[in-house]
């Protein structure tokens, strides 16, 4: 499961990356995300699958990787297309990845058509779906399930409005956010306020949307009467909680033993808002980091694509100044995408009921998003803090809640995770009739932190094979 050279079709993510000292940030991109192949490829689909592939590979790439040349020991013309055998599956993986990058064919060679290079990397990509075995246990209830994905609260589709608890990464927050300006960030690239990030007491925190207020909020100045009237603000919020904390501790001696455990934990969550308030007061005054604004932003409109990398380039910014190191990203599926070959919405596309022209157009814009991804993990680990590329001190998940979103199917959730320090480039497989629990994952990242937790959610270890380099 660990590695970013593996590919998914089948998102709602969860991007975990260390600033300074260890952090966490998430990329989810929603309930709705396109399923993983379901079964293995039949001989027949191979076979298909090879000739489909062939007159690209034959017009760009076999001059160079033939059985006389065989360029860095690369033969396409007896590479079989088979990903069940790991060998073959890799060599394919990295062709992927090498033909997207624009690395193949060599630049100064004739460019691909783009709209046959779309179809090549879709039919490659679908083709190579990587399913990894893992899911939340005691979690269904399909769509539902969107806000246990970084929680793992059980929940049924008959229980569907059970309460959740809280998220991986706020309590990572609660734990050591207080280090930072933005104990965390939350945020969501469609045009809503959804996220998956939830308190203690199972209450969701509101996503920001918009890539310019983000990048407001974190890098330019208030005035100085702005500033006063925030601090005048939070003095007042505190007195007011001081108020209803007086009167609410006078009910004690009336309540039964439920209520008190319910007070108990109210007054646990107003403490906490309290320490939280006074921390944000001590910041009002300090002048924020200065960057250079990224293009990105001013590229970034009702375009999906377009809208994710500009916070993900607004993301990274935030890790390089310490500002949060704590930063969940929901991406959604409700704006619009504008790309070669795609003609459905996100949306429609997830329930594609295996038809082929729906996944080739799923394949191309989820290679788009996985793209953007990709990118601000390169991105990572090309820039450096304290002698060593941030993305070695940066733990970095995308996940889904849905293994198919085409069935509402919970199960065998596609994960990738990078960085942190932990040994990649591998992938780790269970059972996919009896998942492995990603809780685990989660646990050996609380341990990466320093926080000792015997468990979390339904965790039963930490996670079997991640290991440190």
């Amino acid at each position: 499961m660990s590695g970013s050279r593996y590919r998914i079709s089948g998102i709602n993510g969860m991007l975990l990356m260390l600033g300074g000292t260890i952090g966490l940030v998430v990329l989810s991109i929603c309930a709705n995300s396109p399923a993983m192949a379901a079964q293995p490829a039949s001989p027949a689909s191979k076979a298909t699958t090879r000739e489909k592939l062939k007159p690209f590979l034959d017009r760009h790439c076999v001059d160079c990787h033939d059985s006389e040349t065989q360029e860095g020991e690369l033969n396409l013309a007896a590479l079989q297309f088979d990903p069940a055998d790991v060998a073959k599956r890799d060599r394919w993986i990295t062709i992927f990845d090498r033909v997207r990058s624009g690395e193949m064919p060599p630049k100064d060679e004739r460019r691909p058509d783009p709209v046959q290079l779309a179809k090549f990397l879709a039919t490659l990509s679908t083709s190579l779906d990587a399913s990894f075995d893992v899911s939340h246990p005691q979690v269904s209830g399909g769509h539902n399930a969107e806000g246990r994905v970084l929680s793992a609260a059980p929940l049924s589709r008959s229980a569907a409005s059970s309460r959740n608890s809280i998220s991986l990464d706020q309590l990572m927050a609660k734990r050591l956010g207080s280090h930072t300006r933005f104990p965390s960030l939350v945020l969501n690239c469609s045009d809503s306020n959804s996220s998956p990030s939830y308190t203690e007491n199972g209450a969701m925190i509101p996503a920001e949307s918009s890539a310019s207020r983000l990048f407001a909020r974190l890098f330019v100045d208030d005035a100085a009467g702005v500033k006063k009237q925030k601090a005048a603000r939070m003095r007042h919020g505190r007195s007011i909680m001081d108020v209803v904390a007086a009167d609410a501790k006078s009910l004690q001696p009336t309540l039964g033993n439920g209520d008190r455990i319910k007070l108990d934990s109210y007054f646990t969550s107003v403490n906490e808002l309290e320490k939280r308030m006074a921390a944000s007061e001590q910041w009002i005054n300090r002048p924020k980091p200065k960057v250079d604004q990224p293009m990105s932003i001013s590229q970034a409109s009702a375009d999906a694509i377009l809208q994710l990398r500009a916070m993900l380039d607004i993301m990274s910014l935030a890790l390089q100044t310490d500002s949060s190191r704590f930063i969940t990203l929901h991406l959604g599926n409700g704006k619009n995408v504008d790309l070669e070959g795609v003609r459905e919405g996100h949306h429609a596309l997830s329930h594609h009921g295996r038809d082929e022209g729906r996944l080739e157009q799923l394949a191309i814009l989820e290679n788009a998003i996985i793209g953007g991804w990709a990118d601000s993990v390169r991105g990572l680990k090309k820039t450096n803090e304290a002698s060593s590329p941030l993305l070695d001190r940066t733990m970095v998940l995308l996940t889904s809640n849905l293994g198919n979103a085409s069935s509402h199917d919970n199960r065998n959730m596609p994960v990738l995770f990078a960085g942190g320090g932990f040994r990649h480039g591998q992938h780790l497989a269970f059972n996919r009739a009896d998942n492995y629990p990603l809780p685990n994952l989660y646990l050996s990242t609380l341990h990466r932190l320093g926080l000792d937790e015997n468990r979390f959610a339904t965790s039963t270890s930490t996670m079997t094979g991640l290991k440190m380099t």
